[in-house]
C-alpha cells in the first residue's frame, strides 16, 4: 500500500507522477512536469542543450525531495530518446543519478514501444488496434490484440525531432515522415478498421483543441474518440494556422504549442496510410505500463474499471456490502429478462452497481447532481465516454427519478439510445433496491426480483413483511412500467 512513483526523462518533459500504490487501478496521487526540451537540436547538433540539461536536473532534485516527502518506497527513473541518441547521454544520465539518487533505466525504441502497448492495454477493455506513442524525440509504433503485444517499431518523428530535422518546415517535415512511415509498413498494415490508439503530450494537446473546436461536454481525455475524416480536416486547420489563433490553445502550455502542427502532420499520415476505424486518445502509456508489467498474472486480469469502481465504493459507500449485494441481485433479475445483455453492458452494470451510492453525505436534492460530478468526471480506465455517460446516468437516475426528461439531454445524448435505456433501467432497479435495504448489506439476497408471466414480483420474507410499504410497491410498479409490465410485492416463507 505504500506509494510508488515513477520519473519519466523524456525529449520534451521531465514529469513525476505518483501513485498510491501498485495495483490494478493506481490512483495518482501527484503529477507535475517541467517542459525541458532535451531532445531539441540533438539530431543535428548531436548533444544535450546545456540549459536543457540544467532544468532537468534541478527537476530532477526536486521531484526526488518530493518523493521523499510523500513516503515513496519505490521510485523507478525512465530515459528515453533524447538520452539514448545525445553523445552527452551518459554524462547527463550519471549527473541526473545523482539528482534523483536511483538508478535510471535507457530504454531502447523496442522497450519504449513494449511499455507504451502494455499502458494501454492497462487503460482499455480489450484494446484492438496499433499504439502510436509520440514524444518529443520519437514515435514508436506497436500492435495490441488483447494483452498480447506485437512487435514495435520507432522512428524519429517526434515533435522536436521533427522540427529540428526539418529546419522548421512544415512541407520538409510532411516529407520526412512519410518516408520514415514506409518502415512501419508491417505495424500499419494492419491497422485498416481497427482503432489507432494516440499516446503523448502533443496528441492529448490536438484532443484538447478538437474538443473545443467540437465543443465537446465532457472535457475527460482518456478514451476520447474520433472519426478519421472528421480528425483528417482539423489536423489540416492545425497545420495551416497560427498556433495562437486556434480556440482554446490557452489552455496548452506555450512550450508545446509550436509542437502541434508536427503531430498533425505526423497523425495525418497515420491516418492517411493505416485507415484506422477511429483514434482513441490514451491517457495512460510508458508509465502505466512499466506498473502493469510489475503485477502477477491474476492481478493483471483484473478488470480496471472494476477495481477503481470497487475502490471508491470502499471509500465512500456508506456500506459497502451493499454494493456487492446490487451486484448479485440485479444479475438475477437481468437473467430474468428476455433481452439480451452484452459482456461490456454487464461490466458497466457491475461497476454502476459499485458506485450507486457516493453522494449519499450530499444533501437530498443535489445526490444526482453530485453523483454526475463525481462519475463522469472521474479517473477510471478500461472504459469510454458512453460508457461514462451510462454510469452517472444510472446513479442519477437512481436519486432523480427515471423519467426521460429528468436524464441529462447531454449525457443522455453521449451515452446513445440503448445505453440510455440500459441506465433508466439499472436506475428503476436502484430506486426499488435502496428503499428495501436502507443501503445496507445482507438484505437483497433475501429478497429477490424476477420476471415472470408478465409481472415483475419482488419476493419478501415474511418476517420482514413490513418492508413492504406502498412507497416501496411504487417504486416496483414503476420499474415493471418501464419494461411493460405489471409490477407486485409477494410474501414468502
Amino acid at each position: 500500500m505504500d506509494p510508488v512513483a515513477i520519473i519519466d526523462i523524456g525529449s520534451n518533459s521531465v514529469r513525476l507522477v505518483a501513485y498510491d500504490r501498485l495495483g490494478r487501478a493506481p490512483t495518482p496521487i501527484y503529477n507535475e512536469k517541467v517542459l525541458c526540451g532535451l531532445g531539441r537540436n540533438v539530431l543535428t547538433t548531436g548533444r544535450l542543450n546545456e540549459e536543457a540539461v540544467r532544468r532537468a536536473l534541478a527537476a530532477l532534485a526536486r521531484f526526488r525531495v518530493l518523493c521523499d516527502t510523500m513516503g515513496v518506497t519505490r521510485l523507478h527513473v525512465l530515459a528515453t530518446a533524447a538520452a539514448r541518441d545525445a553523445e552527452n547521454g551518459p554524462d547527463f544520465l550519471e549527473a541526473a543519478r545523482a539528482a534523483c539518487g536511483t538508478e535510471i533505466q535507457l530504454l531502447s525504441g523496442r522497450r519504449e514501444a513494449e511499455l507504451s502497448a502494455l499502458g494501454v492495454i492497462s487503460g482499455f477493455n480489450a484494446p484492438d488496434g496499433v499504439v502510436g506513442d509520440l514524444g518529443g524525440g520519437s514515435l514508436e509504433l506497436v500492435d495490441v490484440r488483447g494483452a498480447v503485444v506485437g512487435q514495435g517499431v520507432t522512428m524519429p518523428l517526434g515533435g522536436l525531432a521533427l522540427q529540428d530535422l526539418s529546419g522548421g518546415s512544415l512541407k520538409k517535415a510532411a516529407k520526412l515522415v512519410r518516408e520514415h512511415m514506409r518502415k512501419a509498413a508491417p505495424q500499419l498494415e494492419t491497422l485498416k478498421g481497427r482503432t489507432f490508439y494516440a499516446v503523448g503530450g502533443t496528441w492529448r494537446a490536438l484532443a484538447r483543441l478538437h474538443m473545443a473546436a467540437r465543443q465537446y461536454p465532457l472535457h475527460v481525455m482518456h478514451g476520447y474518440t474520433v472519426e478519421p475524416s472528421d480528425e483528417l480536416s482539423f489536423l489540416q486547420v492545425v497545420e495551416q494556422s497560427d498556433a495562437s489563433q486556434l480556440q482554446d490553445v490557452e489552455a496548452i502550455s506555450e512550450a508545446r504549442r509550436p509542437l502541434l502542427a508536427y503531430g498533425a502532420v505526423v497523425l495525418e499520415e497515420v491516418i492517411r496510410v493505416g485507415r484506422p476505424r477511429e483514434i482513441a486518445i490514451s491517457a495512460t502509456g510508458v508509465r502505466e505500463g512499466l506498473l502493469y508489467e510489475q503485477l502477477d498474472r491474476d492481478a493483471r486480469a483484473v478488470d480496471a474499471l472494476i477495481a477503481a469502481a470497487g475502490e471508491l465504493n470502499a471509500l465512500r459507500a456508506r456500506s459497502p456490502a451493499h454494493a456487492e449485494d446490487l451486484i448479485g441481485w440485479t444479475d438475477r433479475f437481468v437473467e430474468s429478462l428476455d433481452g439480451p445483455e452484452t459482456l461490456d453492458e454487464r461490466r458497466l452494470r457491475h461497476a454502476a452497481c459499485l458506485l450507486s451510492d457516493l453522494a449519499w453525505r450530499a444533501h437530498p436534492d443535489y445526490r444526482g447532481e453530485q453523483s454526475i460530478a463525481l462519475i463522469q468526471n472521474g479517473a477510471f480506465t478500461g472504459i469510454d465516454h458512453p460508457g461514462r455517460a451510462y454510469l452517472a446516468l444510472a446513479v442519477a437516475l437512481r436519486h432523480d427519478g427515471v423519467a426521460p426528461e429528468k436524464a441529462s439531454p447531454v449525457l443522455r445524448a453521449l451515452a446513445g439510445p440503448r445505453l440510455f435505456e440500459r441506465a433508466r433501467l439499472l436506475g428503476a432497479l436502484l430506486r426499488v433496491a435502496f428503499p428495501l435495504s436502507a443501503g445496507m448489506g445482507g438484505v437483497l439476497g433475501r429478497a429477490p426480483l424476477a420476471v415472470a408471466d408478465r409481472t415483475v414480483t419482488l419476493h419478501l420474507p415474511a418476517d420482514v413483511e413490513a418492508l413492504g410499504s406502498d412507497r416501496l410497491l411504487n417504486r416496483v410498479r414503476g420499474l415493471a412500467r418501464l419494461i411493460g409490465r405489471e409490477g407486485r410485492i409477494e410474501l414468502v416463507g
